[in-house]
């Protein structure tokens, strides 16, 4: 029996000891959940609601704040042990291919959310390119790590997104109000 697609990189993460890895794999479900909310607003009634794109607004946002902790917590850990992250090709071939592809989606529904008025759609492209960040730390940590020693790199690259991370939550669950 094989593994699903969305249990690889947790496994190969888990495996080599990336928090980063770790954490783009937990974003890449976050991702997901995050595209189904959008799916959500936009289906029945709920296309012409207000009070719908709310709550999609919100949790969109929520989102951003779940994976914050989880990341910035496992990234503390491996700093705190010095803990270090071991080459993994299946997580630099992951992250590789999203780095590659996630920023046109990204960019895409952004747009589309700003010509829809929908901030939960813009946030939801935003998920996106936090995804693609992510995923092009991830091999430049661990080729930092085996290249040059520098095993911490992992941990603060982890930390610098889960607080991108709550920044975009915030960003997210403000819309225009905050945006002036």
């Amino acid at each position: 029996m094989s593994s699903s697609p969305a249990r690889q990189p947790r496994r190969a993460a888990i495996g080599c000891a990336s928090r980063a890895l770790l954490g783009f794999g937990f974003d890449s479900g976050i991702e997901a959940l995050a595209s189904v909310i959008v799916g959500w607003r936009f289906t029945g009634t709920r296309l012409v609601s207000a009070l719908s794109e709310r709550r999609a607004q919100k949790l969109v946002a929520i989102s951003f704040f779940l994976l914050a902790p989880y990341i910035a917590v496992e990234a503390a850990q491996a700093l705190a042990a010095g803990t270090r992250a071991e080459t993994s090709i299946v997580g630099i071939i992951l992250t590789a291919g999203t780095a590659l592809l996630e920023p046109p989606l990204g960019i895409a529904k952004r747009r589309l959310g700003a010509r829809l008025g929908s901030a939960a759609t813009a946030g939801e492209g935003t998920q996106n390119m936090l995804c693609a960040y992510l995923a092009a730390a991830v091999p430049i940590g661990l080729l930092a790590n085996t290249v040059l020693g520098l095993w911490w790199l992992d941990g603060i690259v982890a930390i610098g997104i889960a607080e991108w991370a709550v920044v975009e939550g915030r960003r997210a669950s403000c819309s225009r109000r905050c945006s002036a």
